[in-house]
């Protein structure tokens, strides 16, 4: 697969761990090794020109003058040449252990220019660089010069070296979006589980919340004519559907195709849907599962092609703790492939296609392409494009979407302006398969419900039966689904949710706030719940997290949150680096959440009990947010100060007991008992109404 490996070197730990992963991939694909090193003598000699003014005077004659610039020029340039040399030797003599061919690069210049235009004239086919050079500092994620290169390199395969550790064990995981960089990593993946024996992944990930926080953001800013055009209330029924399916059914089928491509090439890979931001829900995967590799396509299926690097391919690349390879081949899988070339199109299909936005219109060709081949047709009509968003689709997207249009000729909107407000709200929301299929689908006006009729839909909505998948979470209403739409599992594997469960719950924690959503849903959060998600930093970490928790609760035809069922978020939006409460940091940081936490409960720390809290203790309470997480925090370091017999707590006292903490606060959020523990905990019962402070819910 690799016939020549590029390996730029500085003698780093991570250069030197590129040379050792070069020679073993070389030895199974039977390449030839490039090492290259760039020195920068023309720069030494522009710096010594810009100091001379500042020598001794006896050096300001100009034979004098002349005399020193060769010296110098000679000095620096032989010495660089002797560097690069001796670099380029621990090269020679790992590849000559390894009988691997090697050729020498000696390079002149500026270093990432060098090299991208060594990489980009040449076309080595893998190219393997250490993330950080001999310049790397404490807090250094990525080097200067290697994400240069990475920017400006579009024909060879960029491997990043983070882990310096020998290559023994861990996965390959390879993240797929549609795009054919993504199923070029793919390939890539593939021929590496192969040759280095080392299981292979296929990871998805879709985001069905952001629009729900978007909305939130953006409808007390509209005008009223900007309103007309999104009609929240409409607007919101269609993404419950639109995105709660189709786009799942979409980005499970990227994951169908991998499979199938990594079948056709004798191999069984496991495949993940993940539901949330791209970027956060693989670092949370890849954090969790420690691969030895993450492969990423250079650009996403929404990028243009001259788009250098795609934010989620940088933001992985910088914070990812394994090696990351940016793939720049593509592949276009046989069933795309098979499309391009045996399916012809009409021109009113066509016509329809091009009032689709330019970036969704690849995601539109590519699902009614793969539709058209499951069910056997050669040429793609009108009729073709409604089966196909149909089979995506549930009835009750098709006729929200034709309701919206009835409603707003109703309202006297103009189709344009409503055209120009999807525009708008696709870049608002980053959600491709609304905006794709609300053009796709027949336009003919169709008789409106009325506006006031919304809510009640919601609340008759929540009479249904509702199901979970068991294998990649989709929620079906009504009937006991008979096979999941997105993931094909067989209707036994849903189970049907228990919504008695949280209406107890709901009883039990009480002190209910009402309170209402941009489309005008009543919401309710009990008093727990409320305080509980204070643990999640202030801002768009927590309105994130209270986005994707009310909407959940909406698919499931829930009105009230409580901390039995919004607990797990919770959790898992206040860890992954996040929560103060559970980090173990130093007296002298400052937390985010003490600018919002009632402080006099943390004032009063030494006030009412006979222990003495020394000041960086005390401080290091205070991270906790107010309210019943920082009395039980309390508790428990208390607990704990009793059990080794001191009155005195020190900040070695607080975190051991800030560590039973987490361990209770993490099964709290599992069941739902925060009382009954901080009960057990303190002694004391329940937490008072004072005590416990209902904070706002953020």
């Amino acid at each position: 697969m690799y016939k020549t490996i590029y390996v730029p070197v500085d003698n780093s730990d991570h250069s030197n761990m590129a040379v050792e992963l070069g020679v073993q991939f070389a030895k199974v694909f039977g390449s030839k090794i490039v090492g290259s090193h760039v020195y920068a003598a023309k720069m030494h000699d522009k710096r010594f020109k810009q100091m001379e003014a500042g020598l001794p005077e006896e050096y300001h004659d100009e034979k004098e003058l002349d005399r020193q610039r060769q010296i110098h020029d000679s000095l620096i340039t032989r010495g660089l040449q002797i560097i690069t040399d001796s670099y380029l030797d621990f090269v020679d003599q790992k590849c000559a252990e390894a009988n691997i061919p090697l050729e020498r690069r000696s390079l002149e210049g500026r270093n990432w220019k060098a090299l991208a235009e060594d990489i980009t004239k040449n076309g080595y086919d893998l190219t393997i660089m250490g993330a950080l050079g001999v310049g790397a500092v404490k807090d250094s994620v990525i080097g200067s010069n290697t994400e240069r290169v990475i920017r400006r390199v579009r024909n060879s395969d960029m491997f990043i070296v983070k882990d310096t550790k020998p290559m023994n064990g861990g996965k390959i995981v390879v993240a797929v979006d549609g795009s054919h960089y993504s199923f070029g990593g793919l390939k890539t993946a593939l021929a590496l589980g192969k040759a280095l024996n080392k299981p292979v992944e296929a990871i998805s990930a879709f985001d069905p919340y952001f629009h729900y926080a978007a909305f939130h953001s953006i409808s007390g800013v509209l005008n009223e004519e900007a309103g007309k055009v999104f009609r929240f209330k409409e607007q919101e029924k269609l993404h419950e559907e639109v995105i709660d399916s189709g786009l799942a059914k979409i980005y499970q089928s990227h994951l169908d195709v991998s499979r199938d491509v990594a079948q056709d090439e004798g191999a069984d890979i496991k495949t993940t849907l993940l539901d949330g931001k791209a970027f956060e829900k693989i670092i949370q995967y890849v954090r969790k599962e420690q691969p030895w590799l993450l492969i990423v396509g250079r650009i996403g299926v929404h990028s243009d092609d001259d788009m250098d690097i795609g934010s989620n391919a940088e933001n992985l690349l910088r914070s990812a703790p394994c090696n990351v390879l940016v793939s720049n081949r593509k592949f276009v899988p046989p069933i795309d492939t098979q499309a391009e070339y045996t399916i012809a199109w009409t021109e009113e299909a066509l016509r329809r296609m091009e009032k689709i936005p330019v970036f969704a219109r690849g995601v539109a060709k590519t699902a009614i392409h793969r539709y058209a081949i499951e069910k056997g047709h050669t040429i793609i009509s009108n009729s073709v494009i409604d089966d196909a968003v149909g089979d995506i689709l549930p009835k009750g997207a098709m006729d929200a979407m034709k309701t919206l249009g009835g409603t707003l000729d109703a309202a006297g909107v103009d189709r344009n302006a409503m055209q120009a407000g999807n525009e708008v709200a696709q870049d608002l929301m980053g959600s491709t398969l609304s905006g794709m299929m609300s053009q796709v689908v027949e336009e003919k006006p169709v008789t409106a419900s009325p506006m006031s009729a919304v809510n009640q839909n919601y609340l008759d909505r929540m009479s249904r039966d509702y199901y979970v998948c068991g294998g990649c979470g989709y929620i079906g209403k009504g009937d006991h689904p008979v096979m999941c739409p997105v993931c094909g599992l067989d209707g036994a594997q849903f189970k049907q949710v228990d919504k008695s469960i949280f209406e107890a719950a709901a009883q039990a924690e009480g002190g209910l706030e009402t309170q209402v959503a941009y489309d005008d849903i009543p919401m309710q959060w009990t008093k727990d719940a409320r305080e509980a998600i204070r643990a999640v930093p202030a801002g768009f970490q927590r309105r994130r997290a209270k986005a994707k928790i009310e909407k959940t609760a909406r698919k499931l035809g829930m009105t009230t949150i409580t901390l039995e069922y919004s607990g797990p978020m919770i959790q898992e939006a206040a860890s992954e680096d996040y929560t103060p409460i559970f980090a173990n940091k130093t007296a002298g940081e400052t937390s985010t959440m003490v600018s919002e936490s009632n402080n006099e409960d943390a004032g009063n720390a030494n006030g009412a009990d006979p222990y003495m809290w020394e000041p960086d203790a005390l401080q290091r309470l205070e991270k906790a947010p107010a309210g019943f997480m920082r009395d039980c925090t309390k508790a428990l370091i208390i607990k704990h100060a009793e059990k080794i017999g001191t009155t005195t707590i020190t900040l070695d006292v607080a975190n051991q007991g800030i560590e039973q903490a987490k361990h209770t606060m993490e099964e709290a959020m599992k069941t739902g008992n925060v009382k009954d523990i901080v009960a057990k905990l303190t002694g004391t019962g329940a937490p008072s109404e004072a005590q416990s402070g209902a904070g706002h819910n953020g």
